[in-house]
């Protein structure tokens, strides 16, 4: 009996436990639909445990916010377009809400809360975890939604790993990552926008919260992808188009797009952490001049500082900066200085005088400053989400203006820290209305780079393009500035890991990113510095940076048959130019990147997410490269659908096809698109000298049609936003073999006078030529030049002495010159 008794006590007491702890579930879900309010494309909408916000925010775009409490005042540092007026029909009744657009429809269950989206034909592009949705945990808020069977998950800015990031979770949280492996996470900065593809459909989701996030695509889970973050409004937006590129567009609608960069700033840049004294400068310039390798640009990093104070020079290193910029401006340089936000606790020191007296640095809750140690020791750190602090920053930025400096790195603002760990209880005043460190530590970056370009664009006058680097960002960092992908290793899993994360950029919508080429910490191999470098000259920005007590890695460093190499590859991306600037300008209009992940054209090709072929990518929409490490002799290239030319040899190469290929250090495997138009310009050493008065336009023959906008401006205004330009479509006709030269756009004339035309493919055949019919004559290329023994390109010239062969480019034809 009492055995029977104390039995029964244990499973009442299992019993009012179980209940307990069911009844104080952690977990609280959003529940279901109490009310709904229609307001014209909108949905207000009131469940069991939440506020709800539905809106059309056009045809292809639908914003979700959901808080547990009242919703907040919106507010964005990311998104710069407000609604479009979009034609809806809003339907309902007791299960369920339907929302439809003309480009996609949105079916909002009620009992639970459940939002699917479909195309307009029914078919599901996303969808909610049925039983999941979206909940809390604490003050964490989290949506779960369906993986569809295939699904491929790409983008999420600078993320390290794989192009497709199924079965990975990631955390954004900005951090200062020195030397950081191939697989580290989380890096520098935080672009919580995805793209996700499956079943011939695809889909952009941005969740626009600042706090730290995490997204996981079916890490530790075979039932969902979630994303979430530690406080905040559960607050995204989806976006829906038929083609992945419309995406990019779309998201960039939101987020911004970036201003033309300076010309200058497309050349090469010679960097190392540190070039001091400015005699130093000057040897390392002369001595690029002398070796005729082309760059336009020479970094100073933290070493040209009094004692590490931001906004001040060492004297005994550089005794007369203005006059050191002036004989560098001379010969072609330009000159970058390193920016750090941390500003020296030190009364008597100008800057921090200025700060305290403008009362603009972040603060404890008991409103004495923060102070954390980084390079010059103790500092405050300005408050950039107070229109006060951007303002004395972009003063104090008067300085280098007046020293003749021409961009401004920005280094260090993850915000970092010795000890990386920052205080969350650090206010900051957040344009009025408060917010703590948790809240602000992502967006610091983004409104530091912000000072930065608006600062200096009007300290130089306004009129004129500064260049700005960042090392950290949040979405819409396109806006303010160019990133470069921190603190690499000279290996070569970091070489391609960097292509990795510049293609993932520029699938988030900054297409204006760079890594250290040839590896910033240790020392590269010459076999991996030549390969680096040539994968350097197909970046969107290229800078060579190394580390402090290292060796050197300037071209001439690693021996004359790597110099060669390099400075071969080098001459290639100046001849380019005025390819490159026209992508730019792409850039500039669509969001689209210059360096593209094979996904965005070839978007349902399995083979495009096969690790084996991840690499390789598109620099503009002609060249396809394939980034091989230093190691491998034979390697696989995948080919997607089309024709492909060799670059170096015009043989043709049909595309959905596997193909091993034997590797050297002279030669980048780089093919061309077929109907391809790629306009060229002559040698020069410097974007500051003038190319000659031809304008050389490359035609590939192929089976589809090509349109390429070939632009221009003076790279260096913004003259351009007022119609100071020059632009014209250059349009091919597959079936009518027909090339066209559009109507010239803008004020402006070209800096060429002439335009030389020559045809790879064309061989034997008629074509037309603005309407009017032509014969290819012969086989001799305008692409037959002498060439070295070292050099792939074709483009260059020979070594003096040096046996010299002839190579030409199949089937290309150099027809006539006709006048510009």
């Amino acid at each position: 009996m009492k055995i029977s008794l104390r039995c029964l006590y244990l499973v009442l007491c299992f019993s009012i436990s179980t209940q307990l702890t069911f009844s104080q579930n952690p977990v609280k879900k959003i529940g279901k639909i109490t009310g709904v309010t229609i307001n014209n494309q909108e949905l207000d909408i009131r469940t069991e445990n939440a506020s709800v916000k539905v809106t059309a925010y056009s045809p292809g775009i639908i914003r979700v916010r959901v808080d547990k409490q009242q919703l907040a005042e919106d507010f964005s540092y990311a998104v710069i377009s407000k609604p479009q007026v979009t034609k809806v029909s809003i339907t309902q009744n007791d299960a369920e809400i339907n929302m439809i657009t003309d480009s996609l429809k949105v079916n909002i269950r009620k009992n639970p809360w459940q939002i699917t989206f479909l195309t307009p034909a029914g078919e599901v592009i996303n969808q909610d975890e049925p039983g999941l949705t979206t909940s809390w945990v604490s003050e964490s808020v989290t949506t779960y939604k369906k993986m569809q069977d295939g699904e491929h998950f790409i983008g999420l800015g600078e993320k390290t790993g794989g192009l497709d990031r199924k079965g990975n979770a990631y955390t954004n949280w900005n951090s200062d990552v020195f030397g950081y492996s191939a697989g580290q996470d989380p890096l520098y900065s935080t672009i919580p926008f995805y793209i996700g593809v499956h079943h011939n459909v695809q889909y952009g989701l941005f969740f626009d919260n600042t706090y730290q996030s995490d997204f996981n695509f079916g890490a530790s889970n075979n039932r969902f992808s979630s994303f979430g973050a530690k406080g905040g409004e559960m607050n995204y937006y989806f976006i829906y188009n038929s083609h992945l590129r419309d995406i990019i567009t779309s998201y960039t609608w939101l987020t911004g797009r970036i201003k033309m960069p300076p010309l200058w700033s497309l050349g090469y840049q010679q960097n190392r952490y540190s070039y001091y004294p400015d005699t130093e400068v000057y040897r390392i310039a002369n001595t690029l001049r002398e070796k005729k390798i082309p760059a336009d640009g020479i970094t100073l990093d933290i070493h040209y500082m009094d004692k590490y104070k931001v906004f001040t020079w060492d004297k005994s290193r550089f005794p007369d900066p203005p006059a050191m910029t002036k004989k560098l401006k001379d010969m072609g340089f330009k000159v970058t200085l390193i920016v750090d936000p941390g500003v020296k606790e030190e009364k008597g020191y100008g800057v921090y005088d200025r700060g305290v007296k403008e009362d603009i640095f972040a603060k404890y809750p008991d409103s004495t400053y923060y102070t954390g140690q980084v390079w010059p020791g103790w500092c405050h750190f300005p408050d950039f989400t107070s229109a006060k602090g951007r303002n004395w920053w972009a003063n104090e930025m008067k300085v280098y203006a007046g020293d003749g400096v021409s961009g401004i790195w920005n280094d260090m603002n993850e915000f970092s820290t010795w000890g990386q760990k920052a205080p969350d209880n650090i206010l900051f005043n957040y344009e009025g209305k408060g917010a703590s460190h948790m809240q602000i530590h992502n967006v610091y970056g983004l409104e530091m780079i912000r000072s930065s370009y608006e600062g200096y664009r009007a300290a130089l006058g306004g009129n004129k393009r500064p260049f700005v680097l960042t090392r950290s960002g949040y979405a819409g960092l396109q806006r303010y500035a160019a990133l470069w992908t921190g603190d690499n290793r000279a290996e070569d899993s970091h070489m391609l890991a960097g292509i990795r994360l510049m293609n993932s950029l520029g699938l988030s919508g900054v297409p204006y990113t760079g890594m250290d080429v040839g590896g910033f910490t240790g020392g590269a191999s010459p076999y991996l510095y030549a390969r680096w470098m040539q994968i350097g000259a197909f970046n969107p920005y290229m800078r060579n940076h190394t580390q402090i007590n290292t060796k050197s890695s300037e071209p001439w460093a690693y021996g004359e048959e790597v110099l060669e190499i390099t400075r071969n590859y080098i001459n290639l991306r100046y001849k380019l130019l005025p390819y490159l600037y026209s992508t730019f300008y792409e850039a500039k209009e669509s969001g689209q990147p210059v360096m593209r992940s094979l996904a965005i054209d070839y978007t349902h090709d399995e083979n495009v997410y096969n690790g084996t072929y991840e690499n390789e990518y598109m620099f503009g929409h002609a060249f396809l490269v394939f980034p091989f490490d230093s190691q491998t002799q034979i390697e696989r290239m995948y080919f997607p659908a089309g024709k492909w030319y060799d670059l170096y040899n015009g043989t043709i190469q049909q595309g959905n096809a596997h193909v091993k290929t034997e590797l050297g250090m002279s030669k980048l495997p780089v093919f061309v698109r077929e109907s391809s138009i790629i306009p060229m310009q002559s040698l020069v050493q410097t974007t500051a000298e003038r190319p000659t008065d031809t304008l050389t336009i490359h035609v590939y023959q192929g089976a589809v049609n090509n349109k390429f906008v070939y632009y221009e401006d003076d790279g260096e205004s913004y003259n351009y936003e007022k119609g100071d330009f020059y632009k014209r479509n250059i349009t091919y006709n597959a079936a009518k073999k027909e090339i066209a030269f559009g109507k010239v756009e803008g004020t402006a004339n070209s800096k060429f006078s002439n335009i030389k035309l020559v045809l790879h493919g064309f061989s034997g055949s008629t074509f037309k030529f603005n309407g009017k019919n032509s014969k290819v004559r012969d086989d001799l290329s305008a692409l037959m030049v002498p060439i070295s023994r070292f050099d792939p390109t074709g483009l260059s010239n020979p070594v003096e002495g040096e046996k010299v062969k002839i190579m030409s480019i199949k089937n290309s034809t150099e027809l006539f010159t006709v006048a510009y």
